[in-house]
């Protein structure tokens, strides 16, 4: 069970610091002996001056030197433990917040509907903790004895006293002319520095196509540009910082060397010893100190200070999951009902009003053309994106009534761009997890069709793949991605464009790992764009500009649909290796809707692309015979065709597998 959500962030963010409360009575006491055993340079000083000189006692001054030694070495000890201690705390505040903050963070997409900004939380996260590690967090143990170190002044003269007094309100003032003057500036740093290592990461992750389209040029052009914008911004507020930083510096020096000045002064006319002299210029260096050291590490201080507000908001803004019951294994019925969906940061919705259901050993496709809202389903469908209407019910529960680790056991994914992580296949399939249950490994492998794969690399399921899993194809790839998809034995399985980088065999496969998923009970929906991906399924469902088309039994929807359907297949190749069957690509004139084909079958010219459906309804023919055995074309010509469309050009795209092509590569 999680922890009961606090009332806001800044409660939350005090909380975490609580924790170290121990510490920081420890690092209170260590300051005030600090603190005390600071005035022993000038008592020592003083005794010199006044005592050893005017009696040239040697033995004093030995004593005096021992004991300056021990208190200086006690001094240093219990300096560097309030170092140590700083160093804890500032350790156990980010360990208590980080795994808030990394689960804040690994759903910014979903935040970002919200209009919550999290890709800066965990750097936020980071400032703080290294602000309160640094000799910075010791100033405000160290501030407060600054009054007291002007009143020990004043106890010698006034007039030093006086003097001490307005060199501490000008550093004062200083420092708050540094915090409003530079807090412009390091904002825009801190942007420009951000979009300058966003577009370095995304270079370097894509530095194979860069380099294949020969793009070094152009984007090492605008790369430059931002690093330069990140520069200037940050040689401006280094520049502003540095002047305040300078000028406290130079004036606590100036303002020793004053009193040193005054002390003498008085000293001439008798009003002070040559002794306090010299403790008063020590003193006030000691007093200023403190103001020096923030107005130095002002740059770190403020974004610490940032930070703290930015990590606030977001916190306050996005609560701890709150407890959950846990529900039985659901089964595998998929209700969706009347869904609007709006992806994070746009204003238009992808999806409306979509509604079907799916029963336990069914398989769903879901076609349509780009930008119809296929892979905007499976987002929801997972959990990743949220509902703005409607409801998406497991078993009967919403998927919002299960937790998110829940739900991702339940429901497997399989997304269009496969991502591996660094690591084995083992833990890959695993998700990544510590200790990989081996017999859970080798069992979805199997399911997915994917083992023989696996054993044919070097070493198997212990082969070592580094960031993004450069050292496989696609294809390979997303036969792994499947079986991390089975890994949890989900009862629902979502699989966007699964046949994407699959060659013929590939295929095969996924139609296997389809067929026994049904066969176990599971329900399995599909988006696809090659006629290859709903062989398997049952029902068919056509999106077009986010709404529903027609959804029901598979051969129903698609002989209502497509023009050529008696045709489909004929002459056709498992994997779709066979050329397309031309169709007509000339537009339909006059209003946009349903056409009529030959056949009488109702057409959607609206949806192309798809390898499916195109200009007038008609369908790729490069796949198996969906209704049945595959007949020899006629005439030399692929089924479906006339003299009419013969000498057209197919509308397919790249969708199916053109002549000589050899099918999926």
């Amino acid at each position: 069970m999680n922890a009961a959500p606090k009332k806001n962030g800044v409660e939350e963010l005090r909380a975490a610091l609580a924790e170290s409360r121990t510490a920081f009575i420890a690092i209170g006491i260590f300051s005030f002996f600090v603190n005390l055993l600071v005035l022993t340079g000038s008592l020592y000083s003083l005794q010199v001056y006044d005592r050893v000189l005017t009696s040239r006692s040697e033995p004093t001054l030995v004593v005096l030197t021992l004991l300056l030694v021990a208190l200086y070495a006690i001094m240093g000890v219990l300096d560097h433990m309030r170092g140590r201690l700083a160093a804890r705390v500032g350790a156990r505040f980010q360990a208590n917040l980080e795994t808030r903050v990394f689960r804040i963070v690994t759903d910014r997409t979903m935040l970002a509907s919200q209009g919550i900004n999290a890709s800066m939380a965990m750097r936020d996260l980071d400032s703080i903790q290294r602000a309160l590690s640094s000799p910075a967090a010791f100033a405000v143990f160290d501030i407060p004895w600054t009054p007291v170190f002007v009143v020990i002044i004043f106890i010698f003269h006034p007039l030093m006293g006086v003097i001490a007094l307005i060199g501490g309100l000008i550093l004062i003032a200083l420092t708050i002319l540094n915090q409003r003057g530079t807090k412009d500036d390091q904002e825009k740093a801190l942007n420009a520095g951000r979009l300058s290592e966003e577009m370095t990461g995304t270079l370097q992750r894509e530095a194979d196509t860069v380099r294949a389209l020969g793009m070094r040029s152009s984007t090492a052009t605008r790369w430059k540009g931002l690093r330069e914008d990140s520069l200037a911004a940050n040689i401006h507020y280094s520049d502003n910082n540095g002047f305040y930083s300078i000028t406290s510096k130079t004036f606590r020096i100036f303002l020793q060397s004053g009193i040193l000045g005054a002390g003498a002064w008085l000293a001439i006319q008798g009003h002070i010893t040559s002794g306090a002299m010299l403790a008063s210029s020590i003193i006030i260096g000691r007093a200023l100190s403190p103001i020096e050291q923030v107005i130095g590490q002002w740059a770190m201080v403020q974004r610490a200070m940032q930070g703290w507000k930015s990590l606030a908001d977001i916190l306050a803004k996005v609560p701890p999951e709150a407890p959950r019951t846990m529900l039985p294994r659901p089964r595998a019925i998929l209700d969706v009902q009347n869904i609007s969906v709006v992806p994070p940061g746009e204003r238009v919705p992808t999806l409306r009003n979509l509604s079907f259901e799916l029963r336990p050993g069914q398989a769903l496709g879901v076609i349509g053309q780009s930008g119809s809202g296929k892979s905007t389903l499976a987002r929801v469908l997972t959990g990743v994106w949220p509902i703005q209407a409607g409801k998406v019910r497991l078993d009967g529960a919403s998927i919002e009534q299960y937790s998110v680790d829940d739900l991702a056991d339940y429901v497997g994914y399989l997304p269009q761009d496969v991502v591996l992580f660094e690591g084995t296949i083992a833990e890959n399939i695993a998700r990544l997890a510590l200790e990989p249950d081996s017999e859970k490994v080798v069992s979805a492998a199997q399911k997915a069709a994917a083992h023989d794969l696996v054993l044919r690399l070097a070493n198997g399921y212990d082969t070592r793949l580094p960031a993004q899993g450069q050292r496989l194809s696609g294809g390979q790839k997303q036969r792994i991605g499947l079986a991390r998809a089975l890994y949890a034995d989900p009862v629902l399985l979502v699989l966007d464009e699964p046949n994407a980088n699959l060659d013929a065999e590939g295929s095969m496969a996924l139609n296997i790992a389809i067929r026994n998923a049904k066969k176990e009970g599971r329900s399995v929906v599909i988006m696809a764009h090659r006629p290859a991906a709903i062989e398997e399924c049952d029902l068919i469902l056509i999106l077009e500009g986010g709404n529903r088309v027609a959804f029901g039994p598979r051969d129903e929807v698609l002989k209502q649909h497509l023009k050529n359907y008696n045709s489909i297949g004929q002459g056709g190749q498992p994997g779709g290796a066979q050329p397309p069957a031309p169709t007509t690509s000339t537009p339909p004139s006059g209003p946009v809707g349903p056409q009529r084909g030959p056949a009488g079958n109702v057409a959607l010219p609206g949806i192309l692309g798809t390898g499916l459906l195109s200009g007038h309804g008609g369908m790729v023919s490069g796949t198996k015979r969906l209704g049945g055995p595959a007949q020899p074309p006629k005439d030399g010509k692929p089924a479906g065709t006339n003299a009419e469309t013969d000498s057209k050009t197919d509308t397919s795209g790249d969708d199916a597998a053109k002549p000589g092509n050899g099918g999926d590569k």
